[in-house]
């Protein structure tokens, strides 16, 4: 058995990026893991990175676009004024307009489990207390802490089945779906692993690929393979991984 961090948040508009979207910024369905985490660690003002495991769920009422400035500029490139809005210590940038896409009125319920269990405490006070205004996705993305818990969850078998209310998606580890832990409604019609499947960066190490005399640091990203989807079940007589409230837990 191991303790969590639970919280419920709420956000009004939130954009969670993906950095592959460069004219229309679109966004994932549900904040990354890396996005969580780094939440996590700006708030308890960690320097260092503590391991954890993740469970990200959550739903949204609609999507919209918005506009937003755009500013561009090629490394080295002279100011002209003929194609440049701005000068930048004589060099240019260019300023234009781009598109944003941005989910309305998000919900999540996120549960945290440090591998130190004696950092739930102190993560727990980090948002109960928060040392500023919390976001999640863009700095301007606010969010609201609707309830912060500390949870017990374990690994049992269970007893009957425990379905997720049909508007609510998760982020499901495709472990869980290979070894027929997780279940989706109308994959008895051939589709198994129904859904969207995504590669979320996690963690990150630093690896060099200069010299040790002449370093150049560059982050390796840990991905995590998992399926976005609703209609998620938890099957009776398998193993599953659950809070004292009886919510999945897709930790990862």
């Amino acid at each position: 058995m191991k303790r969590a961090v639970r919280l419920k948040l709420y956000q009004n508009l939130v954009n969670y990026k993906k950095p592959t979207s460069f004219q229309l910024k679109e966004t994932y369905p549900l904040p990354p893991y890396s996005t969580v985490i780094g939440m996590v660690h700006n708030l308890c003002r960690y320097e260092e990175y503590k391991e954890m495991d993740i469970s990200i769920q959550g739903k949204y009422y609609s999507k919209v676009n918005d506009l937003a400035t755009r500013y561009e500029f090629k490394n080295g490139m002279k100011y002209d004024e003929k194609r440049h809005q701005l000068e930048v210590e004589e060099f240019g940038v260019s300023r234009g307009i781009s598109t944003t896409e941005l989910l309305v009125d998000v919900e999540l319920l996120i549960h945290i489990i440090p591998k130190d269990q004696n950092l739930v405490e102190e993560i727990e006070g980090a948002f109960l207390c928060p040392v500023e205004y919390p976001s999640l996705g863009r700095r301007e993305d606010l969010v609201i802490i609707e309830e912060v818990k500390v949870v017990d969850v374990e690994e049992i078998m269970l007893t009957q089945d425990i379905e997720l209310k049909q508007d609510q998606t998760a982020y499901v580890p495709v472990s869980l779906m290979k070894n027929d832990s997780i279940k989706l409604l109308g994959s008895e019609a051939g589709i198994k692993n129904r859904g969207t499947r995504y590669k979320l960066t996690k963690d990150y190490r630093p690896v060099n690929y200069g010299t040790e005399k002449a370093p150049k640091m560059f982050r390796k990203w840990n991905k995590v393979d998992v399926i976005h989807t609703s209609g998620i079940i938890a099957v009776e007589d398998e193993n599953i991984l659950i809070d004292e409230d009886e919510n999945i837990v897709f930790a990862i």
